[in-house]
């Protein structure tokens, strides 16, 4: 498999046999990557989100399943990562239909109205790394949704100032924008440099002029939004 340090280290978590932290890396900043309460807690039934989820459903960077796990006794759902490792610990905790694909080439994957609902959750979307790139992403996720479809995406909210204190944070001069630059080590493996562009909602629905997407519902919390996207 290639250098992931990120999804071995999720998987030796799993198979119980994580001994080092992953570890996220800004220069000489650190933190410790909370893998336990990041991917393998709970589903919370009746969360928010739910009542916009309909199937056929595409969870997009779904980690180690536990919103599919879910989703996939509701409704037919879909994982992709990127992750081999990732993969691997998904269908052997029991998800049916989880694939190796990148969520930023989804034209390559699958067919023309595939989904009912897709869902992003865990601020993925900001790796597009520029608006014209998440406008793209928003371009290809239409392709591959119905006409009647939703999706939901979060990102951190870079017009809050309590952002700022967010681990790996880059001021912007643009009203609304953000970036966060790290990597991650796990055992001596260093991942490559992660770049994640911060936007806000102001943003988001200037990205999505020229797709059929609109923003209809939007939650905060004090560092992040989640957005609903419907198709109009």
């Amino acid at each position: 498999m290639s250098n992931d340090p990120y999804g071995r280290a999720i998987r030796d978590h799993y198979l119980g046999k994580q001994d080092k932290p992953l570890i996220d890396r800004d220069g000489s900043e650190t933190q410790e990557h909370s893998i336990e309460q990041w991917y393998f807690g709970e589903h919370s039934e009746g969360a928010w989100r739910d009542a916009w989820m309909k199937g056929p459903l595409l969870d997009m960077g779904a980690g180690a399943g536990r919103d599919t796990l879910y989703y996939q006794e509701q409704f037919e759902s879909i994982a992709i990562e990127v992750s081999e490792h990732l993969v691997e610990v998904m269908r052997d905790r029991g998800v049916r239909d989880v694939r190796l694909a990148n969520m930023f080439t989804l034209r390559s994957h699958f067919d023309r109205d595939r989904f009912r609902s897709a869902h992003a959750v865990g601020t993925q979307v900001g790796l597009a790394g520029s608006m014209a790139g998440v406008r793209q992403f928003l371009d290809d996720l239409a392709f591959v949704t119905t006409p009647n479809a939703t999706a939901i995406l979060d990102n951190y909210a870079p017009e809050n100032e309590s952002t700022e204190e967010v681990f790996a944070f880059r001021n912007d001069p643009m009203p609304g924008l953000a970036y966060r630059v790290y990597h991650m080590e796990y055992q001596g493996e260093v991942g490559e440099t992660l770049l994640f562009r911060l936007f806000s909602i102001n943003q988001l629905r200037q990205a999505t002029i020229g797709t059929p997407w609109e923003v209809a519902e939007v939650n905060y919390s004090d560092v992040q939004w989640r957005a609903i996207l419907e198709k109009s």
